[in-house]
């Protein structure tokens, strides 16, 4: 029992753990349903009477505008899957990061997905290395990525520092860019600073780049960069902490308002969330035939 929690939650060794035999029994045929053969296949469809334009209004009160507020990323991706099944992958270790296998319109997808109820969503070294093992496996049995963001950046901090956060985040680089499937990215709320370009961004190849209207990619949030831009006129104002306000809501108006990232092509289409899930399933439809061949080479030089 200890050694299944150890492995389980804090060394990551366990991808699932179960209290009893027949539930363990019962998720692995769940597990292989959504497998292929072997890498040469494609996973298998499986009809589903979940229509495939069903409007999710409830997306709307799920994740609250205010990107301090926390919510929960499991009922998101209930509300878009078929009949708001998944099966999530190492579960209890780095939570701040949700695996996921699901179906949407009956083909298999996997989903990478922040999760704010833990650490706020950020990327840490357990995260990045969950997310960057998914990925590849999911590259490898031909699953369709979906990534869904809400990123407040890398975890800050010595420890992560001299664990070489940078290094392990490299490897979700690494293998986002290494996939061939195909690779759909939506941005819910917060996209900052390289957190948000390692999460499949378009700038290392999504195919597809989504945002809700509450969208904010920006190298940081707003207080932290008015901070640093206007510094000057901040310490040199009679009220400085009224000019830190004023300089807060004019980088908003100007450089997060919820279209910025289409304006300039960050992302290719601002959605209702409530059709999140009709986008979802016409994108994969359009992606369905998807080839891409890697570089001929030995093999690739991932991070370590």
């Amino acid at each position: 029992m200890v050694a299944r929690v150890v492995h389980a939650e804090t060394s990551g060794v366990c991808h699932f753990a179960y209290d009893d035999e027949e539930t363990c029994i019962a998720e692995v045929r769940y597990l292989l349903s959504m497998l292929p053969q072997n890498n040469r296949e494609n996973p298998p469809r499986a009809a589903s009477d979940d229509p495939t334009d069903r409007r999710s209004e409830v997306l709307l009160d799920l994740v609250p505008a205010d990107g301090n507020r926390p919510y929960d990323m499991t009922k998101v991706i209930e509300e878009l899957v078929d009949d708001g099944d998944y099966l999530e992958v190492h579960e209890r270790w780095a939570r701040n990061i949700i695996c996921a296998l699901a179906r949407l319109d009956g083909q298999v997808v996997g989903i990478v997905a922040n999760q704010p109820q833990s650490l706020a969503g950020v990327l840490d070294i357990e995260a990045s290395e969950k997310a960057a093992r998914f990925v590849q496996m999911c590259d490898a049995f031909n699953i369709p990525i979906i990534t869904l963001l809400d990123v407040p950046g890398f975890l800050p901090g010595v420890d992560q520092e001299h664990g070489g956060i940078i290094r392990h985040g490299a490897k979700l680089l690494y293998a986002y860019c290494n996939a061939t499937v195909p690779r759909i990215s939506l941005i819910l709320r917060k996209a900052y600073g390289g957190a948000y370009i390692v999460m499949d961004s378009q700038s290392i190849g999504a195919d597809l780049t989504y945002a809700w209207p509450t969208n904010e990619i920006a190298v940081m949030g707003a207080e932290g960069a008015a901070n640093v831009i206007f510094r000057r006129q901040i310490a040199e104002a009679a009220d400085p902490e009224a000019m830190r306000v004023r300089m807060v809501k004019e980088y908003k108006a100007e450089l997060m308002h919820p279209y910025y990232a289409a304006e300039r092509g960050l992302v290719d289409d601002v959605i209702d969330p409530a059709e999140t899930r009709e986008v979802l399933v016409k994108s994969l439809a359009m992606l369905h035939t998807k080839h891409a061949d890697l570089p001929s080479r030995k093999h690739g030089n991932p991070p370590q």
